[in-house]
């Protein structure tokens, strides 16, 4: 059993007919609005999901499982699927596509996907600092450089299985999230700062992740390889501390009081704002949908210039 669960109300306010999906947020998520973009559909479904049509499958699906991270440990912790068994999934998922469309049909579909790899977060804020574990042995600059191998590793695992057009998430301000104002900021009741040393923390490691990847684009481009780095740090920062897109709450999330509220404790017992769209954060660590639109659109340039022909 999983605390990282979001099948129930109000997860889904917001979505097509009101119903909760799993998705951490009251409505769609980035990549439904990428898969919408690309004219491929309007949600993209959980791999896992048994009802699933072939024609549902050869159009794009989601192996990701929340609460996991880079680090199998951080899976272990939270009990969810772990990297290594979402690219098992991808196996079994390309395995299914030959059967129904053959190998040369199932190579042009994959190489030409777009991936959207999206963790890390979970590896710090759920395992690294809430955890003695991983604290007993690495510091934090060795533990950014153990995940980034780990990164290295999963991204190695997805070009095995085809994969050549790869967009990679940054971390966003983690001292930002409410969850984390709430655990480790100094005033977490009043003033409800951002925790700076943890957003300093994400800055760094995404500054590593960007030389990594552009080194790698180097070193694979030739070999019509597409890697680049979503940048969800920057309009993040904007909408929590630049206020930029004029959002009436950026401390606090919509579900309850904001505060501590995720997965079980944000639950149908939990009042909700009236409006989601002013709230930058649905619970107390994921973004609203309108959040994640604008995270869309900040990182569409990138998708361009992997999708392009």
């Amino acid at each position: 059993m999983t605390p990282f669960k979001s099948n129930f109300p109000p997860y889904g306010k917001d979505f097509a007919h009101h119903v909760p999906t799993g998705r951490f947020c009251n409505g769609r998520l980035t990549n439904d609005f990428i898969a919408k973009y690309l004219g491929v559909k309007e949600y993209v479904p959980p791999y896992l999901d048994p009802t699933l049509s072939i024609e549902e499958l050869k159009t794009g699906v989601s192996f990701a499982s929340a609460g996991s991270g880079y680090d199998s440990l951080t899976a272990s912790l939270s009990n969810v699927i772990p990297m290594s068994k979402q690219l098992e999934n991808l196996k079994e998922y390309r395995t299914k596509l030959e059967k129904a469309f053959g190998k040369d049909k199932t190579n042009e579909l994959i190489n030409n996907a777009l991936f959207v790899v999206s963790a890390g977060t979970n590896d710090f804020v759920v395992n690294y600092f809430s955890f003695p574990i991983r604290r007993m042995n690495y510091t934090i600059p060795t533990y950014m450089d153990f995940v980034l191998q780990e990164t290295r590793h999963f991204l190695q695992g997805l070009m095995d299985q085809g994969a050549r057009r790869i967009g990679v998430v940054g971390l966003p301000p983690m001292g930002c999230l409410p969850i984390v104002i709430s655990l480790y900021s100094e005033d977490p009741i009043v003033k409800r700062d951002c925790v700076r040393n943890m957003s300093s923390i994400a800055r760094d490691y995404n500054n590593m992740l960007q030389k990594e990847l552009k080194n790698m684009q180097l070193r694979l481009q030739t070999k019509g390889f597409r890697i680049g780095y979503f940048n969800v740090y920057r309009p993040l920062e904007d909408m929590t501390l630049g206020r930029k897109y004029g959002f009436d709450e950026v401390s606090n999330g919509c579900c309850g009081t904001g505060m501590l509220e995720t997965s079980f404790l944000c639950n149908p017992n939990r009042e909700v704002c009236a409006n989601a769209d002013k709230y930058v954060f649905w619970d107390a660590i994921h973004p609203s949908e309108r959040s994640y639109y604008i995270l869309f659109q900040s990182i569409q340039p990138i998708i361009d210039s992997l999708v392009r022909k």
